[in-house]
């Protein structure tokens, strides 16, 4: 198994405390009560979201969303929310919904939580919801625009495992994407031998918890239980933002421009980069 130490779990910090011990360093933390004044901590139950937003069309994705080719990037299928919710009740499903913007669609929602005040700037604009169903993974990867993330736990609870950016070439990063494909649970030491050098985190977020995975860190999630949450995202750093910006233009050209012109032949060879870009130390 990889080497994977426990997050930190807090409750009652300061911003001087937060900022000193895990802002600063880019250390991950779980906030057992950052969320409690947010009065949609306990009112989005998942009957309330039936009945209020039920009719919501949201995309759903499987596991074929990685895949190459034209369904590369692209959901599998759109239902009403409220079709969605009972599916996820039903038992295991590999659908997720991730990356959507409920509250264009239901903007007095917004009046159910309000901006963290544990630091300075966070962004507004983008504020995002997680669903997925019980044994629903998400592949390891970090956020393209580079911004840190606090994910919020309303319903299930979540494993998450996270790396440090600087973990990304012995975690085989595939090159133009934000995504490794590693396995997380079963590594594969005889064929990725950098793996043994790899050190991470790892937690089981439960509901009414928040996450605050820092700039640039990977992070891989299993839906324990059929589930959802809410990130919303903060960078203080006009850098980091600039930086972010450039990300967002050149994986997006140069990966999905060349998933077109070639198809399963592109991600032999980002498989390909990837190797030796992470093996090259062991041979030295």
């Amino acid at each position: 198994m990889l080497s994977l130490k426990p997050i930190d779990r807090r409750s009652g910090l300061t911003r001087e405390t937060f900022a000193d011990e895990y802002l600063s360093v880019l250390k991950p933390v779980v906030f057992t009560d950052l969320m409690d004044s947010w009065p949609a901590k306990n009112k989005w139950t998942v009957e309330y979201l039936k009945d209020a937003y039920g009719h919501i069309q949201v995309p759903l994705y499987s596991n074929n969303y990685s895949k190459p080719g034209k369904n590369y990037m692209v959901p599998e299928k759109e239902v009403p929310l409220r079709e969605y919710l009972e599916i996820l009740e039903a038992g295991p499903t590999d659908l997720r919904m991730f990356l959507f913007n409920i509250f264009r669609h239901a903007p007095e929602m917004c009046n159910d939580f309000h901006v963290f005040d544990i630091m300075d700037g966070f962004i507004k604009d983008f504020p995002f919801m997680f669903f997925g169903g019980e044994g629903s993974k998400v592949a390891l990867h970090y956020d393209i625009d580079l911004s840190h993330v606090f994910l919020n736990q309303f319903h299930g609870r979540k494993r998450v495992v996270l790396f440090g950016p600087e973990q990304s070439r012995n975690i085989y990063h595939h090159p133009f994407t934000v995504a490794s494909y590693i396995d997380v649970n079963n590594p594969d030491y005889g064929k990725f031998p950098a793996l043994k050098n790899v050190t991470g985190y790892e937690t089981t977020l439960q509901p009414g918890e928040t996450i605050f995975m820092p700039s640039g860190y990977w992070h891989y999630i299993e839906y324990t239980d059929g589930g959802y949450s809410m990130s919303v995202r903060a960078n203080e750093s006009y850098t980091r933002r600039a930086k972010g910006l450039w990300n967002i233009a050149r994986h997006y050209v140069v990966d999905k421009g060349m998933n077109r012109l070639m198809g399963s032949d592109w991600r032999k060879m980002k498989e390909s980069m990837a190797k030796r870009r992470a093996e090259s130390d062991l041979l030295v």
